[in-house]
């Protein structure tokens, strides 16, 4: 994974560390049991006293994004596991009493085969459960994901996604960074898509730097949009001072915008300003679209 640092920034070099390899493990930059750059490495290589990076590192550790292995190093962390199933549900077990069940009821053989085919053609889901406990990112990514597929998407927190009859019919799916707590949650033998989110190498590929004194307006609901587009932004050297974030949950926040500022948004908010050819970021990546796209096929 490549870091963009700036030492002029008004946001901490720790700071930029933390953000950038969170986004890079989310972003599935950087994966699980990959070894980060060590603390005398990073530091020589953008000349910082090695106690910036000790300090995202350390912060990185107590948040759960890495872990720290005496005498070798940082590693990514695994961010979930799959919950082993157990005995008394595994598939053989459960068809047995499935079946048991339908001939004590007077069912045959041949009727049973018969109705279990008929569902088992009716394989594809007929939405997709976007499950997010943050409300504003959730709309977010409900919106991403309705412009790239035709199939109906419906948001849910983590709670309402444990309730049986959200799930009927519908392809879960989160984001990876929410893996162990959907997981925990959701029964045993029901799938779950993770998504990625898009890397800061692939959001900052191809474009240009604005010109000298440009002001460049982020906006968006989701709090932390702000924030990352921030982190983003002044690594890639733009001056702090010419970045406006706005918080499109308050009053007002359209006042002031001319269609010759650099204007950067979501998906949500992306529509309302159309005539002023907003640069959209992102959240998901384009593999993890592709490969939602496939399992709806």
């Amino acid at each position: 994974m490549r870091f963009w640092l700036s030492k002029s920034s008004e946001v901490p070099l720790s700071e930029q560390i933390t953000i950038q390899v969170i986004l890079g493990i989310v972003s599935a930059d950087l994966v699980e049991g990959e070894q980060l750059p060590s603390t005398s490495e990073l530091a020589r290589r953008f000349h910082l006293h090695p106690n910036s990076v000790r300090a995202a590192y350390r912060e990185l550790v107590k948040g759960g994004w890495l872990e720290w292995r005496r005498g070798s190093g940082f590693y990514v962390r695994a961010l979930h596991t799959v919950t082993p199933v157990q005995p008394e549900l595994k598939l053989d077990h459960m068809i047995s009493t499935f079946l048991q069940s339908l001939r004590e009821q007077g069912y045959s053989l041949s009727e049973i085969q018969s109705r279990i085919s008929r569902s088992l053609s009716l394989q594809p889901p007929d939405h997709v459960l976007l499950i997010e406990p943050d409300v504003e990112l959730r709309r977010i990514l409900v919106a991403e994901i309705s412009n790239s597929i035709s199939m109906p998407v419906v948001g849910v927190s983590v709670e309402d996604c444990s309730r049986s009859e959200k799930l009927v019919g519908g392809l879960c799916v989160a984001l990876y960074d929410s893996a162990k707590e959907v997981q925990t949650i959701l029964p045993p033998e029901t799938y779950c898509l993770f998504l990625h989110s898009r890397s800061i190498s692939k959001t900052l590929t191809g474009k240009e730097k604005p010109p000298e004194h440009s002001l460049i307006t982020v906006l968006s609901r989701w709090p932390k949009f702000l924030q990352w587009a921030r982190t983003v932004l002044v690594a890639a050297e733009i001056d702090p001072e010419m970045i406006d974030l706005r918080d499109a949950r308050k009053k007002g926040w359209e006042r002031g915008l001319k269609p010759r500022d650099i204007l950067i948004t979501d998906t949500v908010l992306a529509p309302r300003l159309s005539k002023m050819s907003p640069w959209v970021f992102q959240i998901l990546s384009d593999e993890s679209i592709a490969e939602l796209q496939a399992q709806l096929r």
